[in-house]
């Protein structure tokens, strides 16, 4: 039996993506597990029987998994479905991002209490109202202000602060930095022990391991962030004096490089558990769920027969697969993560775009709140399209169509 001839579709592979799987035969090696491990652009993909050591020439493919049967993916039109994709997406995200800036603009300008009645003192003449209102373009319809608006904010103009008296531009690359260190730090950290505890509670199903993790999990994601906050707080900071209470750096000193970087860690690691261990334990809860689901298909126990070791496998095949639901996951929890930074900084008085928006809520500094909004509302989107494309990194299999 060739290998053309085992072939369920045999197409055109120049023009056409999709998959083909090579059904069970005659020839009990084609329904060995395989595994794609080279490309070639002319000849052929050189498919690697996995337990046997020998090989067959297939066809043209690009890349492949462990999987029950051979399964190949043609490459050149799969790129280009997922061009087209994600041109698609961007055009539904600039449609979303317009929608959610009309609605956020006549939000602040329609509703009592708006810009109007932050600006004005109650005091001023009828001539002096009338000259701010002209000043700010509080005299024109919404619309025409908010096409000002729009149109000023596709180059980084974003207005005045009422607070601050500034560019709001300015205030933005202030306080961005902190909190892009604060929310990188802590999506690693919780990416980085949710997946190993979901694979060893997975691994351990049934355990005393398990069912501790189990418990953990639980009540990490029965408590709050602000509870965690305040208890870390109290007891790191008040009682033990392990790390500062609050603030970015202590203040009324002068560091070297180094003793400032030290500083500034420790009073970032406060901040960076409180935020993340939540996520670690929801995380945590999903990867379970989905490894003890890939590790009971067919393949698993058909590569643990033939004597396969549980960490390679577990490893470069069962990850690969069990974490495509984690990724949706966190691109659903993008958003909550933005929120529990907010909560988190204005907890520790972390001086990042959280702990601004707090203060300009407070404030009603509109012109502030606005910008933070959209510029959330567009990490938010493409956070969402990097998860489309990291499954296709991920997981090869998957399609674009």
């Amino acid at each position: 039996m060739n290998a053309a001839s085992c072939w369920t579709s045999f197409k055109d592979v120049q023009h056409e993506a999709g998959f083909y799987m090579c059904g069970p035969g005659a020839d009990v090696s084609f329904v060995h597990i395989l595994h794609v491990y080279s490309v070639s652009t002319h000849g052929g993909l050189r498919v690697v029987q996995y337990f046997h050591g020998q090989s067959v020439d297939i066809g043209v493919n690009k890349y492949g998994t462990l999987c029950p049967r051979f399964l190949v993916l043609f490459s050149g039109s799969l790129e280009a479905s997922m061009g087209r994709y994600i041109i698609r997406r961007l055009l539904q995200a600039l449609l979303l991002l317009a929608l959610l800036s009309v609605g956020m603009f006549a939000l602040i300008h329609l509703l009592p209490g708006g810009p109007e009645q932050v600006i004005f003192n109650p005091r001023l003449s009828a001539a002096g109202r009338a000259a701010l209102r002209a000043r700010f373009g509080l005299d024109q319809p919404v619309y025409l202000q908010y096409l000002k608006w729009l149109g000023n904010a596709l180059i980084g103009n974003f207005g005045f602060s009422f607070a601050d008296n500034q560019p709001v531009s300015n205030v933005i690359v202030e306080r961005f930095p902190a909190t892009l260190e604060l929310f990188s730090t802590a999506l690693a950290l919780a990416l980085i022990v949710a997946i190993p505890i979901g694979v060893l509670s997975a691994v351990r199903q049934g355990t005393v391991t398990d069912y501790t993790l189990t418990t953990l999990a639980y009540f990490g994601i029965s408590m709050p962030i602000f509870l965690f906050g305040l208890l870390a707080q109290d007891i790191f900071g008040v009682y033990l004096h392990w790390f500062p209470t609050s603030g970015t750096e202590t203040l009324g000193y002068t560091f070297d490089p180094f003793n400032a970087f030290i500083d500034h860690l420790q009073h970032l690691i406060l901040p960076m558990l409180v935020l993340s261990i939540t996520f670690i334990a929801q995380w945590s809860r999903y990867m379970r769920s989905s490894t003890i689901e890939v590790v009971k298909q067919d393949y698993m126990r058909t590569a643990r027969a033939k004597g396969v070791a549980n960490v390679p496998l577990l490893i470069r095949h069962a990850l690969r697969n069990s974490v495509i639901p984690l990724i949706t996951v966190v691109a659903i929890d993008f958003g909550a993560v933005a929120g529990g930074a907010a909560i988190t900084e204005g907890i520790f008085q972390w001086h990042g775009m959280g702990l601004l928006f707090i203060d300009s809520l407070e404030t009603r500094d509109y012109p502030v709140l606005l910008a933070i909004l959209m510029i959330s509302a567009v990490f938010v989107i493409a956070f969402n399209l990097l998860a489309d494309i990291l499954y296709a990194v991920v997981d090869p299999r998957i399609r674009y169509s």
